[in-house]
């Protein structure tokens, strides 16, 4: 088992203009994002349209990074309520060779703890191998994570639950485990994190932020001086006033039209959102250009 730790991007997803998934392009930005310095990416998590996409269209991609010169930095997500579905995908990926997971509880039904701890025991029984982070994330689950399922869960399966990204916040501040990576869902979590003990970020707007998040980490890293922090959270609050995947999406597509497809319900934000949203990064000094720089 080796503990997470640096900047990781829920990386996006990139679809054809029929909708399906285009697997070469959704490598090739994940690979452009760890050359900008993320220290790795998460497939499929929500930023990835995991809900939405279906199981064929990951196992497709699967295939084709089970040879990467990255797939170490790969964590791989399933977005599934279904257990069943849930295992078998990560029997796939298992197969592959592939051993970190990010695994959201289900969403829509109503349960607890017990619960939860319920469905990751039976996922750790089928897939015995398998690295997995907890996915906190109640906005869209409909569950949050207290410390005490998290303690239970890692001291259960200490081999096997290896970490936590908490889209919630409710735990980095407080969850102390030892050998067990705590990883906020936000950059203008980073800092503070660090300071008390996390050990990076999984992050959506990483998609654009490689660069300076990355020197906000390697700078707490080296004790060195933060001179670009507040920039990165400004960045951070001024896409949080979308919908993070529309506003990405919208921000990529200077770069490549392909960013303009998006699954429904998800769109890509309208001609004067669009416009508000390059207008705010600009006021801060950031572009799709200067985005690569720190």
């Amino acid at each position: 088992m080796s503990k997470i730790k640096g900047i990781y991007a829920a990386t996006l997803s990139i679809l054809n203009e029929d909708l399906s998934l285009n697997v070469q392009k959704t490598v090739l930005h994940a690979e452009n994002i760890i050359n900008q310095g993320c220290h790795g990416v998460a497939f499929f998590g929500s930023t990835g349209q995991a809900q939405l996409i279906p199981v064929s269209e990951k196992i497709n991609l699967l295939n084709s990074i089970s040879t990467n010169k990255n797939k170490d930095k790969f964590i791989i997500g399933t977005g599934l309520n279904s257990l069943v579905e849930t295992i078998n995908l990560m029997k796939v990926a298992t197969s592959l060779n592939f051993k970190k997971f990010l695994i959201m509880p289900p969403a829509y039904y109503k349960y607890g703890d017990n619960e939860a701890i319920s469905f990751y025991t039976k996922i750790v029984e089928k897939v015995p191998d398998a690295e997995i982070v907890l996915y906190n994330f109640e906005k869209l689950s409909g569950y949050k994570f207290s410390i005490n399922c998290v303690e239970e869960l890692a001291k259960k399966f200490p081999k096997q639950i290896i970490g936590v990204k908490d889209s919630s916040y409710n735990l980095f501040e407080n969850l102390k485990i030892d050998n067990f990576s705590v990883l906020p869902g936000s950059e203008s979590k980073l800092l503070k994190g660090l300071k008390l003990g996390c050990h990076g970020i999984i992050t959506a707007t990483c998609n654009v932020t490689a660069t300076l998040s990355r020197k906000v980490y390697d700078d707490f890293v080296q004790n060195k001086e933060q001179s670009v922090n507040e920039k990165l959270c400004n960045v951070r609050n001024i896409f949080e006033e979308y919908n993070l995947i529309s506003a990405i999406h919208t921000f990529m597509s200077q770069e490549d039209r392909y960013y303009n497809h998006i699954l429904p319900p998800l769109r890509i934000l309208n001609d004067k959102e669009s416009k508000k949203l390059l207008e705010d990064l600009k006021k801060i000094n950031f572009n799709y250009e200067n985005s690569k720089v720190a």
